[in-house]
């Protein structure tokens, strides 16, 4: 019994499970971020004092969801650092923008959707929401340059991948 477990039958399933999760993580981004909360916010919801509450609470899973799949692709990489032609030609910027990937994942989690929610929130009930808070236009400024920075990143990592598993078949 004669069985070849080597490096060969790993990179095709090591690239599939980095295409999978940026193809996943890119798509469910791009779908929030441009239906769900337009959509919401068509409805005027936004205008709602619990507002603040609902959109933490699908961030809060939403973040969860891009942690998981930025952590997979890092792993995906590293798992690929050798035997992989994507490592011959473009080593450093595929380990570089995969922990881009992971800290801009990191920023969301714990730095922007707490924030933002906390701008939102409104503790005196008596008074009416009257509109955006103050320092919330930065907040979503910010958003929109890691977001953009996220899915240029996204999409030059899965074209290498892509284009390094078309080269192996």
């Amino acid at each position: 019994m004669n069985a070849d477990f080597g490096v060969s039958v790993k990179r095709p399933t090591w690239q599939t499970i980095i295409m999978f999760a940026l193809g996943f993580w890119l798509s469910s981004s791009l779908i929030l971020d441009f239906v769900i909360m337009p959509g919401l916010s068509a409805a005027g919801m936004m205008t709602q004092s619990s507002f603040a509450a609902a959109g933490y609470s699908i961030f809060w899973t939403f973040n969860r969801i891009e942690l998981l799949c930025a952590a997979l692709v890092l792993a995906s990489l590293l798992a690929l650092r050798g035997p992989s032609n994507l490592y011959r030609q473009v080593r450093r910027w595929s380990i570089f923008l995969a922990v881009l990937l992971l800290a801009i994942a990191l920023i969301y989690t714990y730095i922007i959707t707490p924030q933002m929610s906390a701008l939102a929130l409104q503790l005196n009930l008596l008074e009416p929401t009257t509109g955006m808070p103050a320092g919330m236009l930065q907040m979503h400024e910010g958003y929109w340059v890691l977001e953009a920075i996220k899915l240029a990143a996204g999409t030059t990592l899965l074209g290498w991948c892509y284009g390094d598993l078309r080269k192996l078949a």
